[in-house]
């Protein structure tokens, strides 16, 4: 599939409180909600749409992890890629916010093609988020063995 510049991802993610979601998305994120429901909230995730269904909270996934450059990655997440400056304000606002990482802003690969800088957050119902930035972004597809 080719790649366009005005194509939108869709992703649908379990939450066992609504307005906790609504809260977090929202207040932390920066994001604007779209149609809602009793069960199901739209949220504008820069540009795109993530939809937050609510399920009971003993059918909410568990994460297991992956190790990736020496630390343990949620193997279940999904967030953005940013460009560095962009990634920097977010880090401020999250500290600035108290809110608690599950893995610390560091960088990955650091000196090697594909060098990113990554940070971990979790939502109220425990989806991980991840918000990283390439040093150089036309590395993001690289199939080179240094990146990983």
């Amino acid at each position: 599939m080719q790649n366009q510049t005005n194509s939108r991802f869709h992703l649908a993610f379990p939450v066992t409180d609504l307005e906790a979601a609504r809260t977090f998305y929202c207040n932390i994120l920066n994001c604007k909600t779209g149609r809602e429901s009793d069960r199901w909230i739209d949220f504008d995730f820069h540009g795109h749409q993530i939809v937050a269904h609510l399920v009971a909270p003993e059918d909410h996934p568990m994460a297991s992890t992956n190790a990736v450059d020496g630390q343990a990655v949620p193997a279940s997440h999904f967030g953005l890629i940013l460009d560095w400056d962009q990634y920097q304000l977010l880090v401020s606002r999250l500290e600035e916010l108290a809110v608690e990482f599950v893995i610390e802003p560091t960088v990955r690969f650091e000196g090697r093609r594909g060098e990113q800088t990554t940070l971990f957050i979790c939502d109220p119902s425990g989806n991980h988020l991840e918000f990283k930035a390439f040093r150089d972004i036309s590395a993001l597809f690289d199939k080179g063995l240094d990146t990983y």
